[in-house]
C-alpha cells in the first residue's frame, strides 16, 4: 500500500475532527426505528407507506442543509480572513515602529521594544477574549502593565499602543505622514477584532435551526416507512446510513458555525498567535539605522 493511500484510509477511519460521535446516538435511533419496522413488516402489519418518501421532497431537505453548511463556512472563512488580515497589520506596524522611530537614547528603545510586544499581546489578548478567558501567564509575560479593562483587554492594549505612537509624534520621533499610517494599521486591528467578535456573538437564527432538526428528524421517521417493502431486513441499516449523512451534514454546520474555539475544526488560533510572536522576536534581532542608542551603549562600555 502506497503512503497516500495509508494516510486516505488513515484520515477515512479517524474519530478526532470527524462528526461520528456527535451524531452515532441519533443515527442508532434511526437504525433501530427502521429495524423496528422491518419486524413490523415481515409480521406482514400495513407499515409500507411508499407515499409517505414525497411528505419533504429530498431536494427541499438537501437545500436546507447547503444552506446551513454554506452559512456555517462562510462564518468560518471569514474568521480565517479577519486573522490573515490581523496577521499582515501586527506584521506592518511592527516594521513601521521599529524602522521609523527614532531612538536616540537606550530608554527609548526599551520602550519601542514593550510596544513591538503589545502588537503580540494585542493578538494573543483577541484570541483569549474570543474564547472567553481570563488573562493568563501567556499574555502577562507580554505585558509591561497590568490589565485593568479586564471586559475587553485588546482594546486597553491597542490604547496603550495608541498613546505610545501620539508621544512619538509629539516628540518628533516619527512626522505626521508616519503617525496617520500607523494609527491607520492599528484602527485596522481593532477592526479585525470587532470583526472577530460580530461572529461570535451572531448565532445562526434560532427558528432556522429548529425547523432545520425538525425536518431532518421527520424525514429519518418516516424513510423507513418508505423503504421497507423494497429493502425488507436492510430497512435499519439503510436508514442509519441516510441519517448518518443528513445528519453529519448539518452537524458540521455546528462544527464550523464557530471558528474560534478548541475543537480540531476550529481555527488554530494558538499557532497563529505563536507564529505572531515569533514573527515579532525575528523582527526586534534587525539593528535599524534609528538605534542610535548603540552608540551611546558601546561608548558606555568603553
Amino acid at each position: 500500500m502506497k503512503l497516500g493511500q495509508f494516510g486516505w484510509l488513515r484520515m477515512t477511519l479517524q474519530l478526532r475532527g470527524s462528526v461520528v460521535l456527535a451524531v452515532y446516538d441519533r443515527v442508532l435511533w434511526c437504525g433501530l426505528f427502521g429495524l423496528l419496522i422491518s419486524v413490523m413488516h415481515f409480521y406482514q402489519l400495513p407499515v409500507s407507506s411508499p407515499i409517505l418518501g414525497t411528505a419533504i421532497p429530498s431536494i427541499v431537505l438537501g437545500l436546507l442543509l447547503v444552506f446551513r453548511t454554506n452559512t456555517a463556512y462562510e462564518r468560518f472563512w471569514e474568521g480565517r480572513r479577519l486573522w490573515g488580515e490581523l496577521n499582515n497589520n501586527i506584521r506592518n506596524l511592527s516594521r513601521q515602529i521599529w524602522i521609523g522611530v527614532a531612538t536616540p537614547e537606550f530608554s527609548d528603545h526599551q520602550a519601542k521594544v514593550s510596544t513591538i510586544k503589545l502588537l503580540g499581546a494585542f493578538a494573543v489578548a483577541t484570541k483569549r477574549l474570543l474564547r472567553n478567558q481570563s488573562i493568563d501567564a501567556e499574555l502577562e509575560q507580554l505585558l509591561d502593565r497590568p490589565i485593568t479593562n479586564l471586559n475587553h483587554p485588546p482594546l486597553e492594549i491597542a490604547l496603550w499602543i495608541s498613546d505610545y505612537l501620539q508621544r512619538q509624534h509629539n516628540q518628533s520621533r516619527i512626522n505626521v505622514y508616519q503617525l496617520q499610517a500607523m494609527q491607520t494599521l492599528l484602527d485596522g486591528m481593532v477592526s479585525n477584532c470587532g470583526g472577530c467578535e460580530r461572529i461570535l456573538r451572531t448565532p445562526m437564527p434560532l427558528a432556522y435551526a429548529i425547523h432545520l432538526k425538525q425536518l431532518l428528524m421527520i424525514y429519518c421517521l418516516l424513510l423507513p416507512f418508505h423503504l421497507v417493502a423494497a429493502l425488507g431486513w436492510m430497512t435499519g441499516p439503510i436508514v442509519a446510513l441516510i441519517s448518518f449523512t443528513l445528519f453529519g451534514i448539518e452537524e458540521i454546520g455546528i462544527e464550523i458555525e464557530n471558528p474560534f474555539g478548541y475543537d480540531a475544526n476550529d481555527l488554530p488560533l494558538d499557532a497563529i498567535c505563536t507564529n505572531i510572536c515569533r514573527n515579532l522576536d525575528h523582527l526586534m534581532e534587525y539593528s535599524p539605522s534609528t538605534a542610535m542608542y548603540l552608540n551611546k551603549t558601546t561608548q558606555h562600555k568603553e
